[in-house]
């Protein structure tokens, strides 16, 4: 006897919950506006996730590309102040390529280190004719990177060609158009450009950029810089920038770039200045935190309507079967069986409405992103996440034990009595 019951205690779980998703079946229409309030719940949670991923994604992209908020800047300190004026110093460290291959390999957190100088330059033209002016930049392989240069046709110089100043070119799209022989920009594309007399092999053509002001344009390998400008132009201090990975992190990456420096040259602080763009970069902090929070604001409020919508069915079904829930406590079911019943309602519900839920919500949020890069031409992704998952399954059990748990205990604590004689 004692046997059975212990064998039939250790049943009344996986019975209780037999009769849980039994009852969904019997009552399919009631089951279904449930299940559809924790669809629509899920199906909204999923979509605003990865919509917010993505745009999320897009915003850190733009910033990246148009603004300056991540960069930490290295310089040499070139003037004191004495007696309130500023006073030139005469000497001064430039920073070259092995600087910037140090700073890659021994500062951590940044997503790229850039070094670029500017100058101007005399080009001759590959058909002949009069030498044109133009604007060159000395820069790292990371100029793409910290620069946001778009590339049209062919590449960029690689680490190896700025480590052995090969002589290649990147130019401008308006560059290239002014100086190719038939007119056609990628024309240039292959050609031998002379740069102050040294010959150039033009590898990449930049996009066009509504910024371009006319002006011709023309990038080279760092080392080459001293070749094509002035040895005015290339005695000018230089500036070492470090990108952050993410708006975030500029402040760990200006620490590391303090003992970046103490490691390589010393004291510093008399030497040297970083500076960041901290005003910017605190906005742009508290703007994404800000986004965060209300899209988390948005997903709380879709869950807590398919919450409701189960409450509301669960307490319904608790006054319907208050006759069968006394019938069970008359021949010995527990509370506790009562409540794993109804509880397993809840999930089931649950569950399966957030299976279908976040086949929807996905389906909306690349239709909408879809829709989005078709009529306002913005590079918009969807950005589903396994986070985002793991945020719609662990929402959906929670929201079922949540609001389940109500009508649970009260029907677990009904008396059989008064409960078998409910009309």
């Amino acid at each position: 006897m004692n046997e059975t019951s212990r064998g039939g205690s250790r049943a009344s779980p996986l019975a209780s919950i037999r009769v849980g998703v039994a009852a969904l079946r019997v009552n399919p229409l009631r089951t279904l506006l449930a299940t559809l309030g924790v669809i629509i719940g899920v199906a909204s949670l999923v979509a605003v996730l990865s919509l917010g991923d993505g745009m999320e994604a897009y915003a850190r992209r733009q910033v990246e590309r148009t603004t300056s908020v991540q960069n930490v800047m290295v310089g040499p300190i070139t003037h004191d102040t004495a007696d309130g004026i500023r006073i030139a110093r005469e000497q001064w460290t430039l920073f070259g390529k092995n600087d910037v291959a140090d700073a890659e390999r021994r500062v951590p957190g940044v997503a790229a280190v850039g070094l670029m100088y500017n100058g101007t330059t005399l080009i001759a033209p590959p058909a002949g004719g009069r030498e044109r002016a133009a604007y060159v930049i000395a820069a790292s392989a990371s100029a793409p990177v910290m620069a946001g240069l778009e590339l049209r046709w062919g590449r960029f110089f690689t680490p190896a060609e700025v480590r052995d100043d090969a002589p290649v070119v990147v130019v401008s799209h308006a560059a290239a158009k002014a100086l190719s022989r038939t007119g056609q920009p990628e024309a240039l594309l292959g050609d031998t450009l002379r740069l102050r007399g040294t010959a150039l092999r033009v590898i990449g053509i930049a996009a066009p950029d509504e910024r371009e002001t006319g002006a011709l344009q023309v990038s080279v390998p760092l080392g080459l810089g001293p070749a094509v400008m002035t040895a005015e132009e290339a005695a000018r201090p230089r500036r070492l920038v470090l990108k952050a990975k993410k708006v975030e992190e500029v402040e760990q990456v200006r620490a590391a770039a303090g003992a970046w420096l103490t490691g390589r040259y010393g004291p510093w602080e008399k030497r040297f200045e970083i500076s960041t763009d901290q005003a910017r970069s605190a906005q742009m902090k508290q703007g994404f935190l800000l986004f965060k929070l209300f899209m988390g604001a948005i997903t709380a409020i879709s869950l807590l309507v398919g919450g409701i919508g189960i409450m509301n069915v669960l307490l319904s079904s608790v006054t319907e079967r208050t006759r069968e829930i006394g019938i069970r406590k008359a021949v010995g079911a527990r509370r506790r069986d009562i409540v794993l019943q109804f509880l397993s309602e809840s999930v089931a519900i649950t569950g399966s409405g957030s299976l279908v839920g976040l086949v929807l919500g996905v389906a909306a949020a690349f239709g909408i992103t879809a829709a989005m890069r078709a009529y306002l031409d913005a590079p918009i992704h969807a950005g589903l996440s396994p986070s985002t998952l793991l945020v719609a399954a662990v929402s959906a059990v929670v929201v079922g034990l949540s609001f389940g748990t109500y009508p649970a205990v009260r029907a677990s604590r009904l008396s059989p009595v008064d409960a078998i004689r409910h009309e």
